[in-house]
């Protein structure tokens, strides 16, 4: 490892430290020669880290953190004694140690800052100290003490140990000791450095899912959120608010998740939340002025500036390339998420963003994540030194970029600078230590070596807004030292590679375990696929495909998304749900259920209904209606026939098929929709069709009836032959008489049948006296039109 070379260099120590530290030890000569002939087993210098008489020391404060000659150092915290005893003749002093010649001896302090056995170096003492006659147990004491940098007697270029210590009496150590101490460090660049590294800092702007799949009715298609979480991130004090804020005076390059982007949009133009009971609320006005003025100060931040955009919703490339690749039609969804990015960016920012560079989780890879990285058509991956380890034993960190074959360049984040802010920064010290530790190191990695290289620092993907705002510290104490320039993550690609510099990619068994338990398993990918086949299906039947493709299209994405590892029943729920909203929204087209249908005679029409509740047309439909006993029943005369059909939004369609029937008895009939391409749409619907031929004996009835009827009607005719040939004979006057006599009374009216009147309404005419009259007589035999309201 590049640490394992380093040389030691001696630590410089100016003629004054050495008169100082002589004078000490004369001094202390009379109190050591005193303590001699207390019990040896009572420590003389240090109370061990672990005793009840240790006081713990908080560094809240140390500005500058990177200081120069004509600077003063001020540091600031607080004391509280753990004891049971109060201490007296307290102070608190600070401490400069040695120059610290490797990285590895940078990690051994932060690994142990409080460890009284470390190397603490010389007290400053003097005026440079605070004093405390009494630390009462539990009660915290604060300090600040401030000092001319030229005091410290910094020598050579580098990085100093530095520590502040709190020493005093108890009654059970009557002596003055030193009960606790916090180290730290102290980057010390006198001037400009004569070579400077180029470092380049990855500012991510990323979030877990919040949009869900579903949309308001109407042409707006209101987006719903599952929470309204997002409002709070993005509200002034919010984690995202302060990334915006923070990130605006840095140097940095954005790296944003453009799902982010469209689910803030999506806020500030109005939106829905979900709630538990499965309705949804309209999200608050103040909700959407938060939205737009986050994104109006992030166009502004980003102006002039890199920025990345990741496929959309970062799907989890790890996941893919170890279980998702086993199901088919996965790796088209990440090139989906690749292709709607950088037009999701533009659309929002009005910045063209880049999108050729892929990020891993942790930057850990190996073969097969580096293909599907690559596969979308990214050719540089972000990696991890901690993963993309040196094994040439260098003596110094190399440059970032390492070509790794194929085109592809991996660009390797030095992993000490990379997670020096992960954990909990909230307390102000451990924030303080964090960010001077995050100096330490890149300042030792520039005086390794007189060439100029390219460091990056790649994150964590969603930092707190504690971790935010170290993060922030450290960058502008940065750009503002004297070893190191801002370089874009672009330049940082296309800079000289090292040639000694390791461009081998780990093996898949070396993938950290603790990765891989997190990742998104088989069956996720396979939900995902069963979620796009139906998408599939559905949008061929639709005039409109946008209103339905976007909105699943990107939620499929985010049912992939990396937000999600750690959270494996949050996964699952979500992509349940989309397909959940899918299914409930394909059936909204469907067939409607029909009763057992009785067929008098030979032939017939049958109407199946069609229902589309949608607010949208659906067309590219077939409805085909199958007799699964053909040899009894037929269809248009075959086995089935099928017809087209359209059916308005909010409207229902009846298609009629013509069927003939061969045979007495009970036919079972299947009615199910197609789309264009042959796919079952919905589920059958199946009805039995009672066929019941008119026999002869019925027949000879009906046509004794009609005889009847004709016989009838003969009599009424010569009845009133006569009865006119009567009129004639016998006068106009008789005439009137006989009129007179027989329209009398008016309850006799209704007894004769007009002259011209024919057989009563319903009966068989005489000259199709065979045609049997269909069960749906009141049905016309030509297709309905769309405009059918439906019967709700």
């Amino acid at each position: 490892m590049a640490d394992a070379a380093e040389i030691q260099g001696p630590s410089a120590s100016p003629a004054r430290r050495r008169l100082r530290r002589a004078g000490a030890l004369l001094a202390g000569a009379p109190l050591l020669a005193g303590l001699l002939q207390l019990t040896a087993a009572e420590p003389a210098q240090a109370a061990p880290a672990d005793s009840a008489d240790s006081v713990s020391v908080a560094l809240d404060s140390l500005t500058p953190s990177a200081p120069t000659e004509d600077d003063t150092l001020t540091v600031s915290g607080s004391v509280v004694n753990n004891g049971r005893q109060s201490v007296t003749g307290a102070h608190v002093g600070l401490r400069v140690g040695p120059l610290l010649n490797t990285r590895s001896a940078i990690d051994g302090i932060a690994q142990h800052p409080d460890d009284l056995r470390g190397g603490a170096g010389d007290e400053l003492g003097g005026k440079y100290t605070q004093k405390f006659s009494k630390l009462i147990p539990g009660v915290a004491e604060h300090f600040s003490i401030s000092v001319p940098v030229d005091e410290l007697d910094l020598g050579k270029d580098g990085v100093y140990s530095f520590g502040v210590s709190v020493s005093g009496k108890t009654s059970a150590r009557p002596w003055d000791q030193m009960l606790g101490i916090e180290r730290t460090f102290l980057p010390w660049q006198s001037s400009e450095a004569d070579t400077k590294s180029r470092t380049t800092f990855m500012w991510p702007l990323i979030s877990s899912v919040h949009l869900t799949a579903r949309t308001g009715a109407g042409e707006r298609q209101t987006p719903v959120f599952q929470d309204d979480e997002l409002a709070k991130e993005i509200a002034p004090g919010g984690r995202l608010a302060q990334m915006m804020d923070l990130g605006r005076d840095l140097d940095v390059t954005w790296v944003i998740d453009p799902d982010l982007l469209a689910a803030v949009d999506a806020m500030a133009n109005g939106y829905r939340v979900q709630q538990p009971d499965g309705t949804s609320k309209a999200g608050s006005r103040e909700n959407q002025d938060v939205a737009k003025q986050w994104l109006a100060g992030l166009q502004k931040a980003v102006a002039d500036k890199e920025v990345v955009a990741l496929p959309f919703a970062d799907p989890d490339l790890a996941s893919l390339a170890h279980t998702g690749t086993s199901v088919t039609g996965s790796l088209s969804h990440l090139k989906d998420a690749t292709d709607v990015a950088a037009l999701t960016v533009k659309t929002v920012l009005h910045v063209t963003p880049t999108t050729d560079f892929a990020w891993p989780v942790d930057g850990a890879v190996d073969p097969s994540i580096i293909k599907v990285a690559t596969s979308a058509g990214a050719d540089r991956v972000i990696a991890r030194s901690d993963s993309l380890r040196e094994s040439a034993g260098l003596p110094y960190t190399p440059s970032a970029a390492r070509p790794i074959g194929g085109g592809t360049t991996a660009v390797v984040a030095d992993a000490r600078m990379s997670t020096a802010f992960e954990g909990d920064l909230t307390k102000a010290d451990i924030s303080t230590l964090a960010v001077q530790q995050f100096l330490a190191q890149s300042l030792e990695a520039n005086v390794q070596k007189d060439e100029q290289r390219s460091f990056v620092v790649a994150p964590q993907r969603t930092p707190t807004a504690s971790q935010a705002q170290a993060m922030a510290t450290a960058v502008k104490a940065l750009q503002d030292g004297n070893w190191s320039q801002p370089e874009t993550l672009t330049g940082a690609a296309n800079a000289k590679p090292d040639p000694d510099a390791t461009t081998r990619i780990p093996s898949t068994s070396a993938y950290p375990s603790s990765l891989r338990k997190q990742e998104l398993p088989r069956s996720a990918f396979e939900q995902i696929a069963d979620t796009q086949d139906k998408l599939d299906n559905f949008q061929v039947i639709l005039t409109d495909q946008s209103r339905v493709v976007t909105p699943f299209g990107r939620a499929i994405n985010r049912g992939m998304s990396t937000s999600w590892r750690g959270q494996a029943a949050k996964a699952d729920g979500f992509r349940t749900d989309v397909l959940s909203y899918l299914d409930n929204l394909g059936g909204q087209v469907k067939l409607i259920d029909k009763s057992e249908t009785k067929l008098s005679g030979r032939s017939a029409t049958i109407p199946v209904t069609v229902q589309n509740n949608l607010i949208q047309p659906v067309g590219h439909l077939y409805l085909r209606l199958s007799s699964t006993q053909p040899t009894r029943l037929k269809i248009a005369g075959k086995a089935y026939d099928e017809q087209p059909v359209e059916v308005s939004g909010g409207h229902s369609q009846s298609v009629k098929f013509t069927t003939s029937a061969n045979a007495n008895g009970r036919a079972t009939v299947l009615a199910q929709l197609y789309t264009e391409d042959g796919q079952e749409y919905g589920d059958p619907v199946s009805f039995d069709v009672k066929v019941t031929e008119v026999t002869p004996t019925v027949m000879l009835v009906i046509g004794g009836g009609v005889l009847l009827l004709v016989l009838a009607g003969f009599r009424m005719y010569t009845q009133r032959k006569r009865a006119a040939a009567r009129q004639a004979e016998e006068g106009p006057d008789e005439a009137e008489a006989d009129s007179g006599d027989e329209s009398g009374n008016p309850d006799d009216a209704g007894d004769r049948l007009p002259e011209e009147s024919g057989p009563p309404a319903g009966a068989v005419g005489p000259d199709q006296p065979g045609d049997p009259a269909p069960d749906t007589a009141p049905e016309s035999t030509d297709p309905s039109g769309t405009g059918e309201r439906v019967d709700r």
